[in-house]
């Protein structure tokens, strides 16, 4: 028979003594509750702290033919940025950006979203910030946060290691969705403004600085700003204006890309038929700053990183070419500078040099053209 534990073998044996603190997790739900009850509309019911949120669903049968769209994402290695510097109120932004915003290329409208955050010790104000900018970007976007987890993982992440991931559901009429299928030959092209590096090609831009014996806390004269703070800006929320767009311009708008991983070329061939090619001209555009300054740390052109980084465009949108002037306007009205870099041409590529679909998707060929302009957009 087992002797019963010590009073001090059984202190060694609680959850707090393995390292999980659940009263700082307790705390931590309190400090957000008010931050993502504010994106809760009549929708959303039960309130915080459920085992599983709760969205009425009955404005779908006002649908002929509801599409529920769903994207899940995080962040990626951009949150090792925000622990250095102990900045953590714009990673929720760069959540919401790459999971809402994914939803939205098919025309769909975000109903609601849940977060993930596994972290080495919960800090309840880090938490806190965190939701809190995951809270405010889904109100930005029209989405409902109805739920989350805050997991701790002693022995698996260091006491101020931390991860996010998200996964969202939106809703589009099936003969509104957007994509390949609406493309045309002569369709404009229009790439959207990225505010930065966004959320992809972190990897990439450690390495470098590293390399460079750079730290985040060190300033650049050529950004105005320290590393971590220029590196920390926040992804660009493209699904209101979006949205916007298609109201406004209505069928005009036949396809939407999400420039993510992959980069440039790639996302836009995604959105291509087969059997249509495309080039998208550099000259039409600057990238920002801070690409130039690390392409020039690495000693590489900015084309070689075309595949990694956005290098200023965000987001394609394939639009009717008689409706690029509007959608243009209407897209600059919403905050989002806009411009066109190409035109859809239908037939088999010239020459050598596109790139063929992408991620699975044997969609159309894309290559960039020319040479980037030297001063802004």
């Amino acid at each position: 028979m087992t002797a019963p534990a010590t009073p001090d073998e059984a202190h060694r044996s609680t959850y707090s003594a393995a390292g999980v603190d659940t009263a700082a997790g307790d705390l931590a739900v309190e400090l957000m509750k008010s931050s993502v009850r504010a994106t809760h509309g009549p929708e959303v019911l039960g309130g915080v702290g459920g085992f599983a949120g709760l969205f009425d669903a009955s404005a779908l049968k006002a649908f002929e033919r509801p599409l529920l769209a769903t994207s899940t994402d995080g962040v990626g290695t951009k949150v090792a940025i925000a622990q250095a510097i102990d900045k953590h109120d714009t990673i929720g932004q760069d959540l919401v950006g790459m999971v809402i915003d994914d939803i939205v290329v098919v025309g769909a409208k975000p109903l609601f979203m849940t977060d993930y955050i596994a972290c080495g010790k919960v800090h309840p104000e880090r938490i806190a910030d965190i939701v809190r900018g995951i809270a405010e970007a889904c109100a930005a976007t029209g989405t409902a946060l109805v739920g989350g987890e805050t997991a701790e993982h002693p022995g698996l992440l260091g006491p101020d290691d931390y991860d996010v991931a998200g996964a969202a559901t939106g809703v589009v009429e099936a003969d509104r969705m957007l994509g390949a299928h609406r493309v045309e030959d002569g369709d404009a092209i229009l790439a959207l403004a990225s505010s930065g590096i966004h959320s992809n090609g972190y990897s990439l831009v450690r390495h470098i600085l590293k390399n460079a014996g750079l730290g985040y806390g060190d300033r650049s004269d050529d950004l105005g700003a320290t590393w971590g703070e220029a590196l920390l800006e926040p992804t660009r929320l493209y699904t209101s204006p979006l949205l916007s767009l298609i109201e406004r311009v209505g069928s005009g708008v036949h396809a939407l890309s999400h420039v993510t991983g992959g980069g440039i070329a790639a996302n836009l061939a995604r959105v291509l038929p087969k059997g249509t090619w495309a080039e998208v001209d550099r000259s039409t555009w600057s990238p920002a700053p801070v690409f130039r300054v690390l392409s020039d740390i690495a000693g590489t052109t900015l084309e070689s990183s075309e595949g990694t980084w956005n290098l200023g465009v965000g987001f394609f949108a394939v639009v009717q070419a008689d409706r690029a002037g509007d959608a243009i306007a209407a897209l600059g009205g919403d905050g989002i500078p806009a411009w066109q870099v190409g035109t859809v041409r239908l037939g088999a590529a010239p020459d050598e040099g596109f790139e063929q679909g992408a991620k699975g998707v044997d969609g159309g060929a894309v290559r960039l053209v020319g040479a980037y302009a030297d001063g802004a957009k």
